[in-house]
């Protein structure tokens, strides 16, 4: 009945479960866009809409976390999902069959915040509340590399994508320091000596001579990684907290989601002549929880997505800017999403310690 008003709700298949759940449900979690040729295949399949990834039901619900999820990101061969969040613990979750938990690593004394892979995904990146980053060996499963350094929470971590084995961290000392995965200690700090106020998120540029920062001040700092201490330029534009900064797959835009309702794409080029904003997002939530709410973008670059405070998972046209999804399941502040590598499927972690798998259109 709602295909003629451009979404269909989709009863999906059983809801998958980890080692930790036993029962199987059904619930409706997925929006599709309504158009000619999806009527027209779920009439074909008898009112069932068509399958689109290899997972084994259409949503898998994974759960074993004992609190809040903040992070969850797939691996870069899309066959591993990681997550981890208030509990201290990493989970590594398969991305076939029934989504099984395959390990659970220790080693964090804080709740982890933010996580990221190392390049082909040799390594895990975690960013906790301990003051500290680590690094785990995804071969041997251990942590293998702690990042002390800061002196408050470290909300944020990001590795290069190329060049040497660089990582940066953005901490609530209001500094971001770059880490050389080969030797102890950090390399660079960059810090603003006039006003010292919390950073909550930080990103490489992808030729990893840039770092851009974003935190309590709403502005979005550009560092030159080739000098000391050096401010490039600003992107202003967001009227609060900075809580989240994604690269684009090619390199050219940089994705923000802010405190102030709204997601914002860059134009990060070295070299242009219109202006950086390019287009803002608006339809999801922030709170006055004020979780450190995530954005993503899908492989080829065409959708973007967003962690929302209303419970709901978010995913944009990011040409346009039109709301192509808003996905129901969720029972807390949705943190983080992320985006399958290769296949049509999204992944997202909120504060209801559950992690949805899901195919999408």
């Amino acid at each position: 009945e709602m295909l003629g008003n451009k979404r269909a709700l989709v009863a999906t298949g059983p809801v998958g479960n980890g080692d930790h759940i036993d029962k199987k449900i059904r619930m409706a979690t997925a929006l599709v866009p309504s158009s000619s040729d999806v009527k027209k295949q779920i009439i074909e399949s008898k009112g069932q809409l068509p399958r689109t990834s290899t997972l084994e039901a259409p949503t898998m619900l994974l759960t074993g976390h004992s609190g809040p999820v903040y992070a969850c990101k797939f691996g870069p061969d899309g066959k591993t999902l990681v997550s981890g969040g208030q509990d201290k613990l990493l989970f590594l979750w398969a991305v076939e069959g029934k989504c099984e938990n395959t390990a659970t690593l220790k080693g964090c004394d804080g709740p982890i915040l933010d996580l990221d892979w190392y390049r082909a995904g040799e390594f895990v990146l975690c960013a906790s509340a301990d003051k500290t980053g680590l690094v785990f060996d995804m071969e041997t499963q251990e942590k293998i590399k702690r990042l002390r350094g800061h002196t408050s929470f470290v909300n944020s971590i990001c590795s290069a994508r190329r060049g040497d084995p660089y990582v940066i961290t953005a901490s609530d000392d209001g500094s971001c320091m770059m880490w050389d995965l080969r030797i102890r200690g950090a390399t660079k700090t960059m810090k603003d000596d006039k006003m010292t106020l919390p950073l909550l998120t930080c990103a490489f540029s992808d030729d990893s001579l840039q770092a851009f920062t974003g935190g309590i001040d709403e502005k979005i700092k550009v560092w030159d990684l080739r000098k000391e201490n050096t401010v490039s330029y600003t992107l202003d534009g967001h009227g609060d907290c900075v809580t989240g900064l994604e690269l684009s797959p090619d390199g050219r835009y940089l994705l923000s989601n802010s405190m102030d309702n709204s997601l914002i794409s860059w134009d990060v080029r070295a070299y242009v002549s219109t202006k950086r904003l390019v287009r803002r997002f608006g339809g999801h939530r922030h709170n006055m929880d004020k979780t450190l709410l995530k954005a993503a973008w899908s492989a080829d670059g065409s959708r973007i997505s967003a962690g929302s405070a209303d419970r709901f998972v978010y995913v944009w046209d990011a040409l346009d800017g039109r709301i192509l999804y808003k996905l129901p399941g969720h029972q807390g502040s949705v943190n983080e999403v992320d985006f399958h590598p290769s296949e049509p499927i999204i992944v997202s972690c909120a504060n209801d310690k559950r992690i949805f798998v899901g195919e999408i259109m």
